[in-house]
């Protein structure tokens, strides 16, 4: 045993997900920089956080892997990678060779084959290993040893955490993604099965193997649709399954990291005119904080306040006046309360919307406690909205605009024009910060104390749901 930790960073996710969570930025001489700076401060923070680890940066390398191979049509349903992402790559890379972080890539194989193998290595000689990523693959990788940190929320997810999140633990990862399939890497899975039915099952039955030879028990439509797909369930598995023995030109003791190359992170930053960093190098800021629960950035004085004006909307007179104002707006705030935090059975609520700091008005549409009032109709309010939500030019704002655009989804509204969404930027600004909801944002950037969704409806057991409230 031993008490070293390796740091696996899953770059190929970082690199998506900074390029769709930031405006698409670029220097003064066009050359684009979004990607490169989110991933880079993800970067920079996770160092501090863990200063003493072996550290691996993993990249899928270019070309086709053994997995198209033995499916061509395996991720043949994306669409090609946008060529403002595509000239970022390149000098990213060069970037975090400049940063003094080993950069892993193998050909014919993906980065989760390359995190798994370098994972289960390290744990064979009693290393702990945190994979910072947000792949739900991954999952199956999880041990007593081996966590992961999903970046975008700072979960963690230890072995009791994987059990939590997908009601299976992970050693049935593997089969219960091979049962859902995954329609954005076009594996075919068996239609009709989610998350819930694939942890059911397995729960039930205790492996894919069992569930297999038993198939004839599953009643109903879903169990027509297992027993029609038997076929694709080994394919589909084998195509889950991250590859754990890849031959590999690394070994965790290899990954550590060098002192960078001032001169050329110098150039480099200076180029892609990451001005808070560069001060940084200059010596002119203070030295980023080593704890991971504390801010990075420099204070900032808050805003001063604005006085609050928030009108309720209980008539179709009032509404409509509304409903010209964020007509007329280039682009406007937007938020829903709904029955559930599981998207797809949640229902609205009300909605709210603003066009202007300090004005923003409520539309209660399905409250049912005691005494409330008369709503307007929800699907006659939907409808006039839904214009405005499916524009893609008239651009939205909000905090965890993902959520909400799901949620109407289930109202036969497809949001369109997301501009903004508060909860992913601070997440790229900050992704070590343990909270990025609401509550926190608020506190923090406007220093306003928010009403926190416990207080309204309760905790635990008694929690109500919010049209009680």
């Amino acid at each position: 045993m031993n008490d070293k930790t390796l740091v696996l960073v899953d770059g190929s996710s970082y690199l998506f997900r900074a390029y769709h969570a930031l405006p698409l930025l670029s220097n003064s001489k066009g050359d684009y920089t979004n990607a490169i700076l989110g991933v880079t401060n993800m970067l920079k923070k996770l160092v501090d956080s863990y200063p003493a680890a072996y550290f691996g940066v993993i990249f899928d390398a270019p070309g086709k892997t053994f997995r198209n191979d033995m499916y061509p049509e395996y991720k043949a349903n994306r669409s090609a990678m946008p060529e403002e992402l595509r000239e970022q790559i390149k000098p990213l890379h060069e970037l975090i060779k400049a940063m003094g972080l080993p950069l892993v890539m193998e050909s014919g194989v993906e980065a989760d084959d390359v995190i798994g193998t370098l994972a289960v290595q390290a744990e064979n000689d009693g290393m702990k290993v945190i994979i910072s990523t947000g792949d739900k693959d991954i999952a199956q990788m999880v041990t007593d040893k081996v966590s992961l940190i999903n970046t975008m929320n700072n979960q963690w997810l230890d072995v009791a955490g994987v059990k939590e999140k997908f009601g299976v633990p992970p050693e049935l990862i593997i089969d219960y993604l091979a049962l859902m399939g995954d329609t954005s890497d076009n594996i075919p899975g068996v239609p009709k099965v989610g998350p819930k039915t694939a942890a059911k099952w397995l729960n039930e039955f205790g492996s894919l193997d069992e569930i297999i030879a038993r198939a004839d028990e599953v009643k109903g439509k879903v169990g027509e649709s297992l027993r029609e797909h038997l076929h694709a369930i080994p394919l589909s598995k084998e195509l889950v399954t991250i590859k754990c023995d890849v031959p590999l030109h690394e070994a965790p003791t290899d990954l550590t990291r060098k002192e960078p190359d001032a001169q050329k992170l110098h150039e480099m930053v200076s180029h892609f005119e990451f001005n808070t960093w560069l001060k940084q190098l200059n010596g002119n800021t203070k030295k980023p904080v080593k704890n991971p629960r504390q801010e990075e950035e420099d204070e900032e004085p808050l805003p001063a306040k604005v006085e609050l004006q928030v009108d309720t909307i209980l008539d179709e007179q009032a509404f409509n006046i509304w409903l010209a104002k964020l007509a007329a707006s280039d682009m406007f705030a937007f938020d829903t309360e709904t029955t559930d935090l599981d998207y797809s059975k949640a229902l609205v609520v009300g909605v709210s919307f603003a066009v202007e700091a300090g004005h923003a008005a409520y539309v209660p549409l399905a409250h049912q406690y005691p005494g409330a009032p008369e709503q307007l109709s929800r699907q006659w309010v939907l409808d006039q909205l839904k214009p405005l939500l499916e524009s893609d030019s008239v651009q939205k704002i909000g905090q965890n605009l993902k959520y909400d655009a799901n949620v109407l989804v289930n109202h036969d509204i497809f949001m369109k024009g997301i501009k903004h969404d508060t909860m992913l930027e601070s997440y790229v600004l900050n992704s070590t910060a343990t909270r990025h909801n609401m509550d926190a944002l608020a506190e923090k950037y406007l220093g306003e104390e928010t009403i926190h969704y416990e207080d309204v409806a309760g905790k635990g057991a008694k929690q109500i749901c919010f049209d009680q409230v």
